[in-house]
């Protein structure tokens, strides 16, 4: 009865010591990513906006600040995602002319796309020796998130951009345009109506391919094996 008494503490203390090291290294992954996304967007973003900046609009073709964010997430799983989401959204401020709208719609963007895998992956049962990142990593599965991560995206940031450009930005209304569709006469609310859904589902795209080839076509996944 000793012997098994023991053999249980063991067991508890090795789990309790896995379940902080996890933490630690979420914590650990969450801020460097959240860094790295701060130093690119008060260092290259500026730049690299203004180089590829979508005529007409204030967003640029490709957002790297969002790739960093889905990476970590990808990474070092749930709670390091969104964890790295938020500080990064926060740090950006300090550095982005269009505070805070710009760095809250950024985490808006970011959160609404990642969310959908988010909830279907606590729907699974713990599998011994399955980690979730797995199932993440499997096409179809990514797929479906994707698409449904990308809809959900979609539907926020219409929204959020119609009430930013009615109030905020409402200066600036008359100044979005569909020219990078080569429709420079559709401007206002109808550009940012039809505008917004195909940014949105482009950047959504970009946002997931990269990081998945990076982390898992990389095998990155493999040799950090967090969650």
């Amino acid at each position: 009865m000793t012997d098994l008494t023991q053999e249980l503490k063991s067991e508890e203390k090795e789990t309790t010591h896995t379940i902080k090291t996890k933490i630690t290294l979420e914590i650990t992954g969450a801020a460097l990513f959240s860094s790295l996304s701060i130093v690119v967007g008060a260092l290259l973003m500026p730049t690299i906006t203004n180089l590829l900046r979508i005529p007409g609009w204030f967003i640029a073709i490709i957002d790297l600040i969002s790739l960093i964010w889905v990476a970590c997430f990808f990474l070092f799983g749930v709670r390091a995602g969104l964890l790295c989401c938020i500080v990064g959204a926060f740090g950006l401020m300090p550095f982005d002319l269009s505070a805070p709208i710009g760095p809250l719609m950024k985490l808006a963007a970011t959160v609404s796309l990642i969310i959908v895998p988010i909830i279907f992956l606590k729907l699974y049962k713990k599998e011994p020796g399955v980690r979730k990142s797995q199932k993440l990593k499997k096409i179809k599965n990514i797929v479906l998130y994707g698409v449904l991560g990308m809809l959900l995206r979609i539907v926020v940031m219409v929204l959020l951009n119609i009430l930013v450009f009615l109030t905020v930005f409402s200066v600036y209304l008359d100044q979005i345009s569909l020219a990078f569709l080569g429709l420079p006469e559709v401007t206002g609310l109808t550009a940012v109506i039809i505008g917004a859904p195909l940014i949105n589902a482009w950047q959504s795209g970009l946002d997931l391919i990269i990081p998945y080839i990076i982390v898992f076509g990389g095998k990155l996944d493999q040799q950090f094996e967090i969650w």
